[in-house]
């Protein structure tokens, strides 16, 4: 799925050397999105980094121009995210379960300074801060709500890169990567700090 999805973006690449964009200052644009990739956790002791699970995210965006170079982007963005092989331990009997996989649900805002390149700004490289809000969150084939044990927002870096291809005067397709970096810790209670990470590839409209 991955392979396929960066071989279309090599292909939009190459189409968009064959297109034209104009943006100007005051601009406004929207955008909707969807997007696949992978999320993990990173625990901040040792620096190892989990199974990744592939998840998906669903997006709106508004990104206004300061000029035909710099805008700023916001988003609203449906995030599934989690790891894979986790443990969950039975405080009763101190017994520990492996193999476990962990599915949360945000909605993540990120704001971003956006730099527009390329002959004629169709590229765009992005970078600011996001915060969270969990939504849901549970161990995967244990029904086990683990929301209460989680930190209800999360924070970190959100960075990102793509190009737009226009379709007409006021339509554009986009193919983007981005990704985000955590800097809090997921669980509560743990004893070592967990920092949820994820990447993602995503296309969609910007009007």
């Amino acid at each position: 799925m991955m392979k396929k999805i960066f071989t279309t973006l090599l292909l939009m690449v190459g189409a968009c050397s064959l297109t034209q964009a104009q943006v100007t200052k005051g601009q406004t644009e929207f955008g909707l999105g969807i997007g696949y990739g992978a999320s993990y956790v990173t625990e901040g002791g040792s620096g190892q980094t989990s199974k990744s699970i592939g998840v998906l995210n669903v997006a709106a965006s508004l990104d206004h121009y300061f000029s035909d170079r710099w805008s700023l982007k916001a988003k609203v963005v449906y995030d599934k995210k989690g790891w894979g092989n986790g443990f969950i331990t039975d405080l009763s009997t101190g017994k520990t379960v492996t193999g476990v996989q962990y599915n949360y649900d945000y909605i993540t805002v990120p704001v971003m300074a956006n730099w527009h390149f390329g002959k004629t700004r169709n590229w765009y490289l992005n970078f600011g801060p996001y915060v969270g809000f969990l939504l849901s969150a549970e161990a995967k084939d244990f029904n086990l709500d683990v929301k209460p044990y989680s930190a209800t927002t999360d924070a970190g870096l959100a960075v990102g890169i793509g190009v737009k291809i226009p379709l007409s005067e006021k339509l554009k397709f986009f193919v983007e990567y981005d990704g985000q970096s955590g800097f809090v810790n997921v669980i509560k209670s743990a004893a070592n700090s967990s920092q949820m990470g994820r990447g993602s590839f995503n296309v969609g409209l910007n009007f």
